[in-house]
């Protein structure tokens, strides 16, 4: 059971990281982890879902908490429910973007702020491997929750008249099939629509742009003026631009600048992550916006994004953290307000291409994997090369390593999720991009 917890959640390959055995055990204890005893549960669609459901709403209740079962539901609709009803406990059944034969669990506490290993999954472990289960004689309930309109109701606060434009979206076979087309128009093209957890399609990744490459078709082929592809569990989702790009998960956060900042004229912080394009900043310091760097990963920007009372923020993996959602992540939200976008810039006479192009102000090489053995003495080389080389003019450690300078910049981390060295990097020019990229690369693999 070690293997699946990580910094964000439990994940792994099911019965091979966990089992039913390791889940029973988990869903005794978060009762007692959280000092609640009414838990919210929710599922995705992958095959071992209904077996993991049924081990952990066993756990909970033997340890005499009832459980409201909201059913097949996106991870954002767990957020929702645990944040909107006052619960002090959710919990969802998923492995997010990863493929079919993984599985897992997404704890939050409440107002469905994240349990991540270093604010109480860590305690869980300990207890589900060392704690004593004694189920109690007086077992709790399990009831069946019905938050779907109360979703969709929600939702579509933020959902303008998009009837003008052409859009596309590809359900990547996820756990959006439960509730997107409830929300959205109907008249949209929707792919890959049937909740299937083999993922026939493709991989639930919407990151690893050969799997957006039907939509990019698709945006082509139809002439549409937007697609979007979602994740596994709707918590992420990734964009295509009218000319069938796929866009970098990160420049959105500055697409957005728009609608918070002038048609809402709100005002305050942005949340980015380590790894964001500087174009984000620069184009949101237009709008008065005030960026603010931090970790990756849900567990370390929701809370920090409640902490500053920020408006919004994102990361470079799809992830849109909202103040109106309960400073949760929500991918069809995240959805509806850049339709909205899209939509005022068609009635414009303009492009969502074009505003993506305006944004971009430097060549990135996305994220660059290394699977190696000494990742941390892969990263020290390369931070004691470039740092004592020539003076960064801006230094961050806190996730790994971003090193800046005048026309070019680079972040290099190790993966909290899989087992790889992650390497961006971004400069003014692509000549200059490709010779840092080459640079680091040799450092890395030496």
């Amino acid at each position: 059971m070690k293997n699946a917890f990580h910094a964000y959640d439990i994940r792994g390959i099911y019965n091979e990281d966990f089992n039913k055995e390791d889940v029973y055990k988990i869903g005794f204890f978060i009762s007692q982890l959280l000092n609640t005893k009414e838990i919210v549960v929710g599922r995705d669609g992958r095959n071992s879902s209904p077996e993991i459901h049924e081990a952990l709403l066993k756990g909970i209740t033997d340890s005499g908490a009832d459980v409201y079962d909201i059913g097949l539901a996106t991870t954002p609709m767990v957020y929702f429910a645990t944040a909107n009803y006052g619960f002090k406990a959710g919990v969802q059944i998923t492995a997010s973007h990863n493929p079919a034969k993984y599985n897992g669990l997404k704890i939050s506490r409440e107002n469905a702020l994240p349990v991540g290993y270093d604010s109480g999954l860590d305690k869980l472990e300990k207890l589900a491997t060392e704690g004593e289960i004694k189920p109690v004689a007086n077992k709790g309930k399990v009831y069946e929750k019905n938050i779907r309109q109360d979703y969709i109701n929600f939702q579509q606060k933020f959902l303008k008249d998009c009837s003008n434009i052409k859009v596309g979206v590809d359900i990547s076979n996820g756990a959006a099939s439960v509730i997107i087309r409830d929300i959205w128009p109907s008249d949209f093209t929707y792919i890959n629509q049937e909740l299937d957890g083999n993922f026939p399609n493709h991989s639930p990744n919407p990151l690893m742009e050969e799997n957006t490459r039907q939509m990019q078709q698709l945006v082509k082929n139809e002439k549409l003026d937007i697609g979007l592809v979602f994740d596994g569990d709707a918590d992420r989702v990734v964009f295509v631009d009218d000319l069938g790009r796929h866009i970098a998960p990160d420049l959105i956060i500055a697409a957005m600048a728009d609608y918070f900042f002038n048609e809402r004229k709100m005002k305050g912080i942005v949340i980015e992550d380590i790894r964001t394009s500087k174009s984000v900043g620069e184009y949101i310091a237009n709008f008065g916006g005030e960026m603010y760097m931090w970790k990756v990963g849900r567990a370390n920007a929701a809370p920090r994004l409640r902490e500053l009372d920020g408006i919004y923020g994102g990361e470079f993996a799809g992830h849109y953290y909202f103040k109106d959602f309960f400073y949760s992540d929500s991918g069809i939200l995240a959805g509806t307000i850049v339709l909205g976008i899209v939509s005022k810039l068609k009635a414009e006479g303009k492009k969502f291409s074009a505003l993506i192009d305006e944004i971009t102000h430097y060549y990135n090489s996305g994220e660059i994997n290394f699977k190696l053995e000494d990742k941390k003495g892969a990263m020290e080389r390369v931070k004691n090369y470039f740092v004592e080389k020539e003076k960064p003019t801006a230094f961050y450690d806190f996730d790994g390593y971003r090193v800046e300078y005048q026309d070019w910049w680079f972040n290099i981390r190790m993966s909290n999720t899989e087992p790889y060295l992650r390497l961006l990097c971004e400069a003014k020019t692509k000549e200059m991009l490709q010779e840092k990229v080459d640079v680091i690369s040799k450092l890395i693999t030496q």
